[in-house]
């Protein structure tokens, strides 16, 4: 255990719909009783998410693990014996309904496990994700721009840019045009 366990990392399995009220209530009650020693770091995974309602680009949130949030803290000792005052103090939590899948002894996550979620966190934290994703030969709607409410057909989709290249039907011609993925919704 490297730094008296800072590098361990448990899910804690907590009410649908309740992770954020769990995460404050944890980091309030980590400072009121003092347990900024054993328990140093409550995440909920999220995502950002764009997507078009009523014609307009709106972006939000997304768990990544619904149910869940990840807490880095102390829970055995160098003997590895479990660490009550953490147990209960995570445990005793308004929300939380136990440590996921286990009973009597949590397992620390992997650090592969919490490197690839914390990555995902970082990279996904830069860059804003469609929430929905098309394929090439899917009939779209344009919801934005000098061809909205136009129909066309997916011919490109190029993920990195956040771009896709639609064939639209004007003046009884098929043309080609650059779009951003909000400016398209499902046919």
């Amino acid at each position: 255990m490297s730094e008296a366990g800072k590098d361990q990392w448990y899910s804690v399995q907590v009410l649908s719909g309740q992770e954020n009220k769990v995460r404050e209530n944890l980091n309030r009650r980590i400072k009121t009783e003092e347990m900024g020693d054993l328990v140093y770091e409550v995440l909920i995974p999220t995502e950002r998410v764009s997507e078009i309602k009523r014609g307009k680009k709106t972006e939000t949130t997304r768990k990544l693990l619904p149910g869940y949030v990840i807490v880095n803290m102390k829970l055995y000792d160098e003997a590895k014996a479990l660490e009550e005052r953490t147990w209960y103090f995570i445990k005793d939590t308004p929300g939380v309904l136990g440590f996921a899948g286990t009973k009597d002894k949590p397992v620390p996550m992997r650090p592969i496990e919490v490197e690839n979620i914390l990555a995902q966190v970082r990279e996904r934290d830069e860059t804003v994700k469609p929430k929905v994703s098309f394929e090439i030969g899917e009939t779209v709607k344009i919801a934005d721009g000098p061809f909205q409410n136009q129909t066309g057909v997916v011919e490109e989709i190029d993920p990195v840019r956040g771009k896709m290249r639609v064939s639209v039907n004007i003046f009884g011609r098929s043309n080609p045009v650059e779009l951003e993925y909000w400016q398209v919704e499902r046919a």
